[in-house]
């Protein structure tokens, strides 16, 4: 395997399990509230994912919190459900959807095991768009922390990926160079786009095998974590020229 600095991570979803927790999360508030049992939890699914991203900027930004976005998210997919709901059934929503949500947190199959081995060879980061407390909190939880080396999160460094100031960032905290580090994420337009940006080489977590955007054909992709032994000499190989 070749040597290199640094591997670096996104982390919901590449990391820890987001959609899990999230489909576990809204499971139960589907089966507490029937407005919402006539739609099919694919459905729910998807529209609570695109509510989470349009508000999820503003979150970022400062201008609206945690508990006030979770609000915003299931008011509209009461909307989307057809029914108009009150503040009260929105706010109990929006407890069940949290406690649910933390009691189903777990990482990725294999995650453990992969932070273990390529931390034995190299440094380890995590560049995530998210609030720093929000992140730290999830890695300690799936006891991934002890593995990760520098946590740069959006909220603290001003910008999100796919700009290359963040990664940048990572890269002054790990002290490496772009050219010995490779980045490993779900998200191609934050991760792959953004690291390609910063001058770093990029492998693709494709695990659901989605077909590369046009001219993307050439990035690595790794389709799993598990087994860890595979997935890292994928990481390490993926950095030979």
């Amino acid at each position: 395997m070749s040597t290199i600095s640094a591997v670096l991570f996104d982390l919901d979803d590449t990391l820890f399990d987001h959609r899990r927790s999230a489909r576990t999360a809204l499971e139960a508030v589907q089966a507490c509230h029937p407005s919402l049992s006539g739609v099919p939890l694919a459905a729910l699914e998807r529209s609570h994912a695109q509510y989470l991203e349009e508000i999820h900027g503003e979150v970022l930004a400062g201008r609206v919190g945690l508990d006030d976005a979770r609000r915003q998210r299931f008011r509209r997919l009461f909307g989307f459900a057809g029914h108009e709901p009150d503040d009260e059934l929105v706010e109990r929503a929006a407890v069940t959807y949290r406690d649910r949500y933390l009691a189903g947190r777990a990482p990725m199959d294999g995650a453990v095991a992969l932070l273990r081995f390529v931390r034995a060879h190299a440094r380890v980061g995590v560049v995530s768009n998210n609030l720093l407390e929000e992140q730290q909190d999830k890695l300690r939880f799936c006891k991934l922390d002890r593995f990760v080396d520098v946590l740069v999160v959006s909220e603290e460094a001003g910008v999100s990926k796919p700009h290359p100031y963040i990664f940048r960032l990572a890269l002054e905290r790990l002290e490496c160079a772009a050219g010995d580090v490779v980045m490993v994420g779900d998200s191609w337009a934050a991760d792959v786009v953004g690291a390609q940006a910063a001058g770093i080489r990029p492998i693709w977590f494709n695990p659901e095998g989605i077909p590369a955007p046009a001219g993307g054909e050439g990035v690595e992709q790794l389709r799993a974590l598990d087994p860890p032994e595979t997935a890292m000499r994928m990481i390490f190989d993926a950095h030979r020229d």
